[in-house]
C-alpha cells in the first residue's frame, strides 16, 4: 500500500511538472524577462542554459554610464542590472589601479574550476597512476623480469652516445622534479595542510613553486634536444606493425626485428614529444598569461571548424576573461601532465626492473650484443656491418 502510494505521488509529481513545463510560455513577458521555470529545471539538471537574457541586460546599451551614476549618491543601491554587468564584464569600470585584469571585479567561472581541480581532476589523476603501479606490480608477479634468451657474448655494443644520454636524463630528472611539485601545488590545499598545517606547508609550497618554474626551462630545452637526435629513427615504418602484432615478445615467442627504436619505443617517444609540448606551451601560458593566451583563440578556430556543434556543446564562449584563460590553462597542463605521467611510470618499469640489460642503455650507453641483437636486430646487424666493413678497410 506504501508502495502505491509513493507511486502514485511520484507519478502526479511528473505529470505537474511536465504541464508546467508545457505551460511555459516560448518569450518572457511572463516573468518580465527574468529567468523562467524551464530556466531553473535546466540549471537543476545541469543542463546547458543559454543565459543571454540576463548577460544582454546589463544597464546602458552601450555600457557608457559610470558606475556611480548606476550606483546613485547613496551608493550600494540594489542594481540587478549593475551585478550582472559587473558579472559579464561588461561595465565601465575606472580604477586607480593599472594592469591587466584589475576591471574584472566579477569571474564567477572560478568556482567550476576550483570544483573539477580539487574533485575530478585530483581524484582521476592520482587514481590513474595508482592503478598503473598496480598493474605495474601485477604484470611483474605474473611475467617477471624479461630476461635474455640467448647465451650473453661478454660483447658490448654501443646503444647511445653521451650527448643522447645527457639529453634523455636532462629530460628525465626535469620531467620527475615537475611532477613532484606539480602534485604538491595541486594536492596541498586538500591533503597536505590537513597533515602537517598552514605554515609548514607554505615552506614547501614556495620551494615547490620555484623548482617548479625554473626547472620547467631544462625540461623543454632537453625536450628540444631530445626531438632533434631522435626523431629520425622515430619514423614509422612496416616493421612496426609486425611488432605490435606480436605484443613485442614481451608475452613470449620472441622479440620481433627492430630497428633502433621499436614500436613500444616511438609510441613513448611521439608521447613524450607531443604530450611533453602541450605541457610546455600551458606552463608558458600560466607563466606569461597575459602575453600568451592560449583557449580564446583556440576556442574561436574550434568553433570555426564547428566541432564543438558535432559533439552537442554548442558555441565554445571566446570572450575569455585573464583568470579564465588561467583556470583552462591549469587545467590543461595538470590534464596532459597525469596522462603522460601515466606513461613515464610504464617506460622507467620496462627501462629498469622490468627488462633485463635494457637499462644499460641509458645507465652505461652501452648494451649486451645479445640483448642488442634480440630486441633491436635490424640496427645491431646494421652496426655490425658498418663497423666490419670500417675495419676491412
Amino acid at each position: 500500500m506504501l508502495r502505491l502510494l509513493c507511486l502514485l505521488v511520484f507519478t502526479m509529481t511528473l505529470t505537474v511538472s511536465a504541464q508546467a513545463q508545457e505551460a511555459e510560455p516560448t518569450d518572457r513577458s511572463a516573468t518580465g524577462g527574468a529567468q523562467t521555470l524551464e530556466d531553473i529545471m535546466k540549471r537543476q539538471e545541469g543542463l546547458k542554459l543559454d543565459d543571454s537574457f540576463r548577460s544582454g541586460v546589463t544597464g546602458s546599451p552601450d555600457n557608457a554610464a559610470p558606475i556611480s551614476d548606476q550606483l546613485g549618491t547613496l551608493g550600494g543601491a540594489s542594481d540587478p542590472d549593475l551585478w550582472r554587468a559587473y558579472r559579464y564584464n561588461s561595465a565601465a569600470i575606472t580604477t586607480q589601479a593599472r594592469g591587466p585584469a584589475v576591471d574584472v571585479l566579477i569571474q564567477d567561472g572560478g568556482m567550476r574550476w576550483l570544483l573539477f581541480r580539487e574533485g575530478p581532476l585530483l581524484t582521476y589523476g592520482m587514481g590513474s597512476l595508482g592503478v598503473m603501479v598496480v598493474l605495474l606490480v601485477l604484470f611483474y608477479l605474473i611475467r617477471g623480469k624479461i630476461r635474455i634468451d640467448g647465451e650473453k657474448t661478454g660483447q658490448t655494443i654501443l646503444r647511445f652516445k653521451s650527448a643522447e644520454r645527457f639529453a634523455h636524463w636532462l629530460l628525465a630528472g626535469s620531467f620527475i622534479l615537475l611532477g613532484i611539485t606539480g602534485i604538491i601545488t595541486l594536492a596541498g590545499r586538500k591533503f597536505f595542510i590537513p597533515l602537517f598545517g598552514h605554515e609548514a606547508f607554505a615552506t614547501v609550497a614556495v620551494a615547490s613553486k620555484w623548482i617548479h618554474n625554473n626547472v620547467a626551462w631544462a625540461f623543454i630545452l632537453a625536450l628540444v634536444l631530445v626531438f632533434v637526435f631522435w626523431v629520425v629513427h622515430n619514423l614509422p615504418d612496416r616493421t612496426d606493425i609486425n611488432w605490435i602484432l606480436k605484443g613485442g615478445g614481451i608475452l613470449g615467442g620472441g622479440h620481433p626485428p627492430a630497428k633502433k627504436f621499436n614500436a613500444g619505443q616511438k609510441l613513448i617517444f611521439w608521447s613524450v614529444i607531443i604530450l611533453g609540448g602541450s605541457i610546455a606551451a600551458s606552463g608558458l601560458s600560466l607563466l606569461f598569461p597575459f602575453e600568451l593566451p592560449m583557449f580564446a583563440a583556440t576556442f574561436d578556430k574550434l568553433n570555426a571548424l564547428g566541432l564543438p556543434q558535432l559533439m552537442g556543446l554548442g558555441e565554445l564562449n571566446t570572450a575569455l576573461a585573464p583568470h579564465e584563460e588561467m583556470q583552462y590553462a591549469q587545467l590543461w597542463h595538470a590534464i596532459v601532465s597525469f596522462v603522460l605521467m601515466v606513461i613515464v611510470i610504464a617506460h622507467i618499469y620496462i627501462g629498469s626492473v622490468g627488462m633485463e640489460g635494457a637499462y644499460d642503455a641509458m645507465g652505461k650507453g652501452e648494451v649486451e650484443l645479445q640483448w642488442a641483437r634480440e630486441h633491436h636486430s635490424i640496427w645491431t646487424a646494421e652496426v655490425e656491418k658498418a663497423k666490419s666493413e670500417a675495419s676491412s678497410t
